[in-house]
């Protein structure tokens, strides 16, 4: 897997599911993902990556996953089991602060929040694919959470649509350490690149210019 240029004009970061609830302490998955997320230094990571992003000009996109309502999959056929869960702890419930963006990692003035996707997949049933292809993206850049679950089926329809796929190991986290494991030897079947978070601001146009 080889290291991209990433032209600002054609490079976008997708920040996935940064809610309270699995980001900022108190929130009802924040426990649970801490274990995974400390061993990689994430949130260290993307608190250096994210600004830089912004200051080399590279679009960020936040992906965002549906936020619980009490209604939720009534009549549905099919509900797949961490819907279940989902509904049955609220996740990211809509109104309440554990839905809310996390202060540091959502989104600022500039970004594009795309439409909200109901299981894994940020692509579908959302404007996801229109807003990058809108905006002329070529490259997408992924972040967030979960490592095995929305970030891995994100990255893998982006690389089906025809987008070079990056993923930021460190950068991610799961809910247990089989989740991570199993992110990382998945990723070698569809992303085009895999890099840590000092590879990517080492490659950033504006990183560029400063080392030079």
């Amino acid at each position: 897997m080889t290291t991209a240029i990433y032209e600002k004009t054609r490079t976008a970061l997708l920040i996935v599911d940064p809610y309270n609830d699995f980001m900022s302490e108190g929130g009802k998955m924040y426990a649970t993902t801490k274990p995974t997320a400390d061993s990689v230094g994430f949130y260290e990571n993307m608190g250096k990556l994210i600004p830089a992003v912004r200051a080399a000009g590279i679009q960020v996109v936040v992906v965002p996953h549906h936020r619980a309502r009490a209604d939720d999959f009534e009549k549905w056929m099919y509900v797949n089991p961490i819907q279940v869960q989902s509904k049955a702890g609220m996740s990211f419930a809509i109104d309440t602060w554990g839905g809310e963006w996390h202060p540091e990692f959502g989104p600022k003035t500039g970004d594009v929040v795309v439409q909200e996707h109901w299981a894994q997949n940020g692509f579908a049933g959302t404007d996801l694919e229109m807003q990058l292809k809108q905006h002329g993206i070529e490259k997408i850049v992924l972040v967030g959470f979960i490592a095995n679950s929305c970030v891995e089926a994100t990255a893998r329809f982006g690389m089906e649509l025809g987008f070079h796929v990056t993923l930021i190991k460190d950068a991610t986290a799961a809910f247990n350490p089989e989740g991570m494991t199993a992110a990382r030897v998945n990723a070698k079947l569809f992303a085009h690149s895999e890099l840590t978070t000092n590879e990517l601001l080492a490659a950033l146009p504006v990183s560029r210019r400063i080392s030079a």
